[in-house]
């Protein structure tokens, strides 16, 4: 896990620059998938800057303190890691999903997601609505 911890509310946060992020990744990796099942003899250069955009925008999310976990380019997913009843967690969401919702275990991955326990929704629900506004 990375040093960076998220509560759900902090990881909410951070998802309008991730959902652009995210986009992006998946619009080069999906036209780097193309290239390369495509036949990119001659197009090495076009390949070359995608790969390197890639890599930026994956540093982008790294810095963050988020990672990208769809390397066939479907579906964005990215997990936050978290600390969920004691235990380490990553927060996951999936570019296609409106709010952060699931969580699964470090151990597991995507298909043991589980809804991120009510109480700390509500608990960051009240926070935000306890905050000042901007």
């Amino acid at each position: 896990m990375t040093a960076r911890l998220f509560t759900p509310r902090e990881a909410s946060r951070t998802l309008p620059l991730v959902r652009r992020i995210v986009a992006d990744i998946l619009e080069r990796g999906r036209r780097l998938r193309a290239l390369l099942q495509g036949g990119w003899q001659g197009r090495e250069q076009e390949v070359e800057q995608l790969e390197q955009q890639l890599d930026a925008l994956l540093a982008e999310l790294e810095q963050i303190g988020c990672s990208y976990k769809d390397w066939s380019f479907d579906v964005g997913l990215v997990d936050f890691p978290a600390v969920i009843d004691g235990q380490p967690v990553y927060l996951c969401w999936r570019s296609d999903e409106p709010r952060l919702a699931w969580y699964h275990p470090v151990e597991t991955g995507y298909a043991a997601r589980r809804p991120i326990p009510e109480e700390l929704l509500r608990e960051e629900a009240a926070g935000e609505a306890g905050s000042p506004s901007r």
